[in-house]
C-alpha cells in the first residue's frame, strides 16, 4: 500500500529533514537519508537496510523504482508518494532522479572489520571536510582496499554532504571508527605496517618503501598534518617529494598517491 503526502507540515517530512541537518538527530534515530538511484543502489548491494523509498511520480521513471524494490526479496520497504512541492522541499540536490531513501546506519565499530591476511587500509585522523571524506572514500572504492578508518572523527559518516561527495562510496568501503589508541592498537596487533604521510624530518621518499606486506596508509588533515602519537608509531613518515613552491597537496590527492604506489607493488591491473 501507498502513502501519500503533500503537506510540507507532514510529521514525516519534519523528521526526513532533521535527518538530513542534525547529527544528533541521525544518532539517536539510527537513521539516515539517501538520496538519488545510484547511491540507494550502492547502500543496497553494501547490505543497508531501507526502511522507506520516498519517491516523486512526476519526476522518478517508474522503472528505477521497480529495479530498488526487486533488490528486497523477503521485506519490502515502505513506499511514499510525494507531491513535487514536498520532494522539492526535502532534495538536496536537483538532479536525483525523484527518489529519496530512508535507510538504518551501521555499527561502525573496528571489531566488526573483516581483514585480508595481507590487507591494505587508508586510516585518516580527524577528518573533518565532509568533500575530503568523501574524495578519500573514492580513493580507496577505486583501489579495492580492504577498509577505511577513520581517527578521532569530527563528521558523522551519514552526512548527506559525504555520500554527495563520496558519489555512494560510503556504501563500498569497508568502514570503521575509534580513537587513535584503539587504531594503534588493532594495526599492532595484527602486525599491520604503519606509513604516515608527514611534511616531516624523518620522513623518506613513499616510493621507496615496501607495501607489499599487510600496511596501512595514514593521513592527516591539512592544516594541521597529523598527531605527534602517529608519527612516533609509524613503520616509517613518507614525503611525496614536490617541486612546486607549494609543501602540501590535497590529502586525497595525497592518499592517492602513496595508495597506488601499494597497489602497483602489488601487481595492480585493471
Amino acid at each position: 500500500m501507498i502513502k501519500e503526502i503533500s503537506s510540507l507540515q507532514n510529521d514525516l517530512v519534519k523528521e526526513i529533514i532533521q535527518l538530513q541537518e542534525k547529527s544528533r538527530i541521525r544518532k539517536q534515530k539510527g537513521r539516515f537519508i539517501i538520496e538519488g538511484h545510484r547511491e540507494i543502489s550502492l547502500a543496497i548491494e553494501g547490505g543497508y537496510d531501507i526502511e522507506q523509498f520516498l519517491f516523486c511520480e512526476e519526476i522518478i521513471d517508474r522503472s528505477v523504482l521497480e529495479q530498488l524494490l526487486s533488490s528486497y526479496h523477503v521485506v519490502k520497504p515502505g513506499l511514499v508518494k510525494l507531491s513535487l512541492k514536498v520532494y522539492q522541499k526535502i532534495a538536496h540536490r536537483k538532479t536525483t532522479e525523484g527518489i529519496v531513501a530512508i535507510a538504518v546506519s551501521k555499527n561502525l565499530l573496528l571489531s566488526n572489520l573483516n581483514l585480508s591476511n595481507n590487507a591494505l587500509i587508508l586510516v585518516a585522523e580527524a577528518s573533518e571536510k565532509p568533500g575530503n571524506i568523501g574524495a578519500l572514500l573514492r580513493t580507496a572504492d577505486a583501489a579495492h582496499l580492504d577498509a577505511v578508518i577513520i581517527a578521532n572523527p569530527k563528521t558523522d559518516l551519514y552526512n548527506p554532504n559525504i555520500i554527495r561527495s563520496s558519489v555512494g562510496c560510503v556504501f563500498t568501503n569497508q568502514i570503521a571508527m575509534g580513537s587513535t589508541d584503539e587504531i594503534l592498537n588493532l594495526l599492532q596487533k595484527k602486525q599491520i605496517n604503519i606509513f604516515t604521510a608527514a611534511l616531516d624530518d624523518r620522513s623518506v621518499p613513499y616510493h621507496t618503501m615496501d607495501y607489499t606486506k599487510p600496511s596501512a596508509v595514514v593521513v592527516g588533515t591539512e592544516a594541521t598534518g597529523l598527531s605527534e602519537q602517529w608519527l612516533e608509531s609509524a613503520t616509517e613518515n613518507v614525503i611525496i617529494p614536490m617541486q612546486g613552491k607549494i609543501d602540501s597537496l590535497n590529502v586525497s590527492v595525497s592518499a592517492a598517491i602513496v595508495i597506488f604506489e601499494a597497489k602497483r607493488q602489488r601487481g595492480f591491473k585493471r
